[in-house]
Parts: structure tokens; C-alpha cells; sequence
């Protein structure tokens, strides 16, 4: 069975969760160089961003159309995107 649009963004929620603990300063990163939170970081926002583009091509894929969907089931993933780029280029 194939995954819907809504699994497909639960998929994203722990890279949500990890960006926006990391910016709010209650991801736990003790003993970790600035270095690599920023590059934990990015591949949370490279995860977010490849989830976004989710896309069939063509009417016998089954792959859910999560860039095709509403916006508004999109918010907090695109937020914590913009969230995770400005965190590294404000720690780098």
C-alpha cells in the first residue's frame, strides 16, 4: 500500500522536532563542535526538503504528490527549513 501525503510528512515531524529543539537551544548537543550541529542540522533540512519534492511521475506511480499538496499541510516543514538555514548561517 502506498504511503499518503499525511505519512509522508509524519515521515519529516523528528527532523521538525530536531531543528526547532536545536534553534529553541532544548536539542541536547553537549559536547558536539558547532561544526556538527550545523551539519546535523543540514541533513534535517536536506530530509525536509527531499520529502517536500515527493512528486509521481506519472499516472501509474503511486508516489504521494506532497509537492503538489496544499501549502498549508506543508507549514511547519517549510518553516523549519527556513529555520534550519538561518541557524547555520547564523552559527557558521
Amino acid at each position: 500500500m502506498a504511503q499518503t501525503v499525511t505519512e509522508c510528512l509524519a515521515a519529516g515531524t523528528d527532523s521538525v522536532n530536531l531543528i526547532d529543539g536545536v534553534k529553541a537551544g532544548s536539542w541536547d548537543v553537549e559536547g558536539m563542535e558547532q561544526s556538527e550541529i550545523n551539519d546535523m542540522v543540514q541533513r534535517n533540512v536536506d530530509h525536509l526538503e527531499l520529502i517536500l519534492e515527493y512528486a509521481p511521475v506519472d499516472s501509474d506511480d503511486d508516489t504521494p504528490d506532497v509537492k503538489g499538496a496544499a501549502d498549508s499541510k506543508k507549514t511547519t516543514h517549510v518553516a523549519a527549513i527556513a529555520t534550519g538555514k538561518t541557524y547555520i548561517t547564523d552559527n557558521s
